[in-house]
């Protein structure tokens, strides 16, 4: 058997030759990282969504999931997972609109979910699917996609990568709410798609930890 100082040894030079492959390899071993910590993750929420599924339901009629249409990497069209917590048919009157702050559409017992952004826990099933990655531009629906086009032509510029449950532009601004508010949104985020590397992405997924943090604290 090999003597401890002999295994370090070799695992240490397997984690230097691997480091250069994985940067140079970003993409692949993204997707890799992904699906592993996506599944890990879904599993450790589990305990939380069976909670949040029991206060959905008993809140209001209509399903736990609210699946939602999304734009993906190069256009793709994506069916995304959420916990529902607005209305069945809140949006019939209204057609595709942001949500906002004390929005009347939300289901009472429901607002710490979105403050807290635990309704987005079921993107991890988008994450491990391959539709999303854990960090990256956040999906928009195709309606309002198309309308922010109008007025930045470059937000097409954000479908080059996969979109993520969080990103550069959620730790640094926090989540838009307008077309004015979406132009500090694209900007962090073609700034995440130019220099996107694993201490960046680390540096986000820490930074979306620490919001969690502060906001549940609330």
């Amino acid at each position: 058997m090999p003597e401890p100082a002999t295994m370090i040894g070799v695992g240490g030079g397997a984690l230097v030759l691997m480091f250069p492959l994985a940067r140079r390899y970003f993409d692949t071993a993204k997707e890799v990282v992904d699906v592993v910590l996506g599944s890990v993750a879904l599993v450790l929420s589990l305990p939380v969504l069976a909670v949040c599924a029991a206060i959905v339901k008993l809140s209001s009629r209509g399903p736990v999931l609210f699946v939602q249409t999304r734009v993906g990497k190069g256009g793709k069209l994506f069916r995304m997972y959420k916990l529902r917590t607005m209305f069945v048919d809140a949006e019939s009157a209204t057609g595709a609109v942001w949500a906002k702050a004390q929005d009347p559409r939300i289901v009472p017992g429901c607002q710490w979910m979105r403050r807290s952004h635990v309704d987005e826990l079921p993107q991890l099933l988008n994450v491990i699917k391959g539709d999303m990655s854990l960090v990256g531009p956040r999906p928009e629906r195709p309606e309002i996609l198309a309308e922010l086009e109008k007025v930045y032509p470059n937000s097409s510029k954000r479908l080059q990568v996969r979109p993520g449950i969080t990103g550069l532009a959620q730790v640094r601004n926090g989540y838009d709410g307008s077309v004015e508010a979406f132009r500090r949104k694209l900007e962090a985020d073609l700034e995440y798609i130019e220099r996107r590397k694993w201490s960046m992405e680390l540096r986000i997924l820490a930074g979306t930890l620490k919001k969690f943090n502060d906001t549940g604290a609330c």
